[in-house]
């Protein structure tokens, strides 16, 4: 599914356009996506004005001025589309021709400049979900109250990292994968985070100490900067909210490169299923 860089691609793409819009009508398709849509939600949009797009791990939050907040998962094959725009801008993403057959969600919004325009929900699997919250109590709602840092440069820190990791005996992949350790890290660049800094995917998670906490921290950091910076990994069903591509997967060193070379040192890359998860790792240079 796709992992905080793409959803944070996705909310940097959204945000210059549906920031201050209001909602003029909505179109639910259907009763349900992995949830059922929130009760009466078409009359509790309409009129409400966007105040700002956010994200909180894999998560899209839209605060509203009727104070409720959206909030929006992805879920593997979510993807929001914009269209009716007059223009694309900078930073703006576009999308005409969302997937057919599977748009089951359209809102209708007006621009502060007076601009009509739509945002399109599709999600052929079905597996994201949207919710309305209270906006006072998003913080502490199910959905994210659990939640650790967010693994960014600002949030999280080495002594923090190694504060959460002490003590744990699971390996450390599935320390890094439990969203109350840190928020928002998935598979993909946990595999690649672990292979920057050089640590064993199979190592037990607490017996990171400071040094290694250090450089796990800044290769969580870089990888994550990078991919936000490539606009995400597409794999498979994953595009931007303008319809394009992520390129990070062209610089994945281990990830999905079963017996290929490792980079570094020319070891053959392996594979171990963790979790019901496939880890890639090079068992030479990841001690």
């Amino acid at each position: 599914m796709p992992e905080l860089p793409e959803v944070e691609t996705v909310r940097r793409g959204l945000a210059p356009r549906l920031t201050g819009a209001v909602v003029t009508h909505v179109d639910q398709r259907r009763p349900d996506l992995r949830f059922p849509f929130p009760d009466r939600m078409a009359e509790r949009l309409v009129g409400a004005e966007i105040l700002s797009v956010d994200r909180r791990a894999k998560y899209l939050l839209m605060p509203l001025s009727t104070g409720e907040t959206l909030l929006a998962h992805l879920g593997m094959t979510g993807r929001f589309t914009l269209s009716g725009a007059a223009e694309v801008r900078p930073g703006a993403f576009y999308a005409p021709d969302p997937p057919k057959g599977h748009e089951h969600l359209e809102v209708g919004l007006r621009s502060k400049e007076g601009e009509a325009f739509r945002l399109t929900y599709a999600d052929p699997r079905r597996f994201g979900f949207i919710e309305l919250l209270p906006s006072g109590d998003v913080s502490r709602s199910p959905r994210l109250g659990h939640l650790g840092p967010e693994p960014l440069r600002t949030d999280l820190t080495a002594p923090e990292l190694r504060r959460r990791l002490t003590g744990k005996k699971t390996p450390l992949k599935a320390a890094l994968l439990d969203q109350r350790v840190v928020a928002g890290l998935g598979n993909i660049y946990v595999c690649e985070a672990l292979y920057r800094a050089k640590l064993s995917p199979k190592r037990q998670a607490g017996t990171v100490g400071e040094g290694r906490a250090a450089a796990l921290t800044a290769a969580i950091h870089d990888v994550l900067d990078e991919a936000i910076e490539a606009g995400g990994s597409t794999l498979r069903d994953y595009a931007h909210a303008d319809g394009g591509e992520g390129s990070f997967q062209q610089r994945f060193d281990v990830y999905d490169r079963e017996g290929e070379a490792c980079r570094r040192c020319g070891a053959t890359v392996k594979r171990l299923v963790q979790g019901g998860r496939s880890t890639f790792y090079c068992s030479a240079c990841q001690r």
